[in-house]
């Protein structure tokens, strides 16, 4: 076993590590750290196949970036991971869910089944990689011709979820202040006949 195949040994057990442990985590700021992990490993599989650019730009961009936004709105909206957002499914919910996750296992047994056996049409993989794969030229072909339309949608998915953070935000922030205000006139009366009968 040479130094390469140690590397993506390594490197593999750790993003799936990773990955799953981001599933797992109810902690979401854990669940993000976790992940972090997950793409830097992932970042070093793809500096193994050359694609240079693609593995500056995980982590430059996504661990960097992304997840650094990610936290920004866990904590805008201080979860805690006590939350039990999953109480109270619907039993189709569960089913769905039931259902995705069997789907989920088969497909990943299929995936390391192609791994094993050897075939002579391989699946899933390049026959011949291209001179210029994973450089930047090629990255940003595609980027801005083929898949122009998914990466302008990706970005206006991101600033969604950033303004339906805040909206929700700011929403409790008022009902709690309004709480808040409302209290001491609901008081004012209690107080005034108190005084009332004093005198």
């Amino acid at each position: 076993m040479n130094l390469d195949t140690l590397i993506f040994i390594i490197s593999a057990v750790v993003a799936v590590f990773g990955g799953t442990m981001m599933i797992a985590q109810r902690n979401p700021v854990l669940s993000v750290m976790y992940l972090i992990l997950s793409l830097v490993a992932q970042a070093v599989l793809y500096v193994q196949l050359g694609a240079l650019f693609l593995g500056a730009i995980l982590i430059i961009v996504y661990s960097g970036a992304i997840l650094v936004l990610f936290l920004f709105v866990i904590m805008l909206l201080n979860l805690r991971g006590t939350e039990d957002l999953g109480h109270g499914s619907q039993p189709i919910s569960r089913f769905t869910k039931f259902v995705l996750s069997i789907l989920f296992v088969f497909e990943l047994i299929a995936v390391v089944k192609t791994g094993f056996i050897r075939s002579e049409s391989p699946i899933g993989m390049m026959t011949t990689v291209a001179e210029d794969f994973g450089s930047v030229k090629a990255v940003a072909t595609l980027l801005f011709t083929k898949y122009v339309y998914p990466f302008e949608l990706a970005g206006i998915l991101l600033l969604a979820a950033i303004v339906g953070a805040v909206v929700m935000t700011r929403d409790s922030q008022r009902g709690d202040s309004l709480r808040i205000g409302s209290a001491p006139d609901s008081q004012a009366p209690d107080i005034e006949q108190e005084t009332g009968g004093e005198q």
